[in-house]
């Protein structure tokens, strides 16, 4: 289940961002200044390869593989990027999300489940 991390980290000039964590997800929800999601990022699959859903308002949808920076032998670990990465099956991390959400505001998970399940009918 998500428990939320309420040291955040805040982006200067950017929207407030929230983080939701499970050992399987990372979440994170652009808020408003009311508190009002306006985007999100549901980072899935994070024992195995881990792979981040993006949404915005500006940019849309996005799906990247992350490279967790730990494939280099006999150097320090590298910082993780995102790789573009796309087919992946909607129905499984809608499924998931579902499966962890139940701890999150109500307005965040009909939210995130609205912009899922939107590439679920594509």
């Amino acid at each position: 289940m998500l428990r939320e991390i309420p040291t955040a980290r805040q982006v200067p000039g950017d929207e407030k961002r929230r983080w939701f964590t499970s050992p399987n997800i990372d979440l994170f929800v652009w808020v408003n200044d009311g508190g009002a999601p306006i985007g999100f990022q549901l980072c899935y699959d994070k024992q195995l390869h881990e792979h981040a859903l993006t949404w915005t308002a500006e940019t849309g949808y996005s799906h990247m593989a992350i490279d967790g920076g730990e494939s280099r032998p006999a150097r320090y670990k590298g910082a993780p990027i995102l790789l573009a990465n796309g087919a992946f099956e909607v129905s499984r991390i809608l499924e998931e999300f579902r499966l962890e959400s139940r701890s999150l505001p109500p307005e965040f998970v009909q939210f995130i489940e609205g912009k899922v399940s939107q590439l679920e009918a594509r």
